[in-house]
């Protein structure tokens, strides 16, 4: 896992009609695209990137997130580990983790 120093993460943060939308993923896939079966993803800049950040802000996001999108074993490895992301509702493109999350409030 990285340090906290380590900037490997690419972040988005969006407000979207009273949602707090984070994209996040692997600072080395973004701009790639897997495909696999009917599945595919494009790890576009402008949606997964306004900045690299370390482990502790990527998690300090996520806990700001009413919804996430997260591609890449370093970022769904970490929303696993704290909780966010159940690992058996990970998918996995091309061995590509790819995870979303969701907060409900009732």
């Amino acid at each position: 896992m990285c340090s906290s120093d380590e900037l490997n993460i690419s972040l988005k943060i969006m407000r979207v009609r009273g949602e707090v939308m984070v994209a996040a993923c692997d600072r080395e896939i973004l701009g790639k695209y897997f495909e696999e079966g009917e599945f595919h993803i494009e790890v576009k800049k402008d949606f997964y990137h306004e900045v690299f950040v370390s482990r502790e802000t990527f998690v300090n996001a996520l806990k700001t997130a009413t919804i996430a999108n997260l591609v890449g074993e370093r970022v769904v490895n970490i929303a696993i580990e704290e909780g966010f992301v159940d690992e058996e509702n990970v998918l996995r493109i091309q061995g590509i983790p790819y995870a979303q999350m969701v907060k409900l409030f009732v």
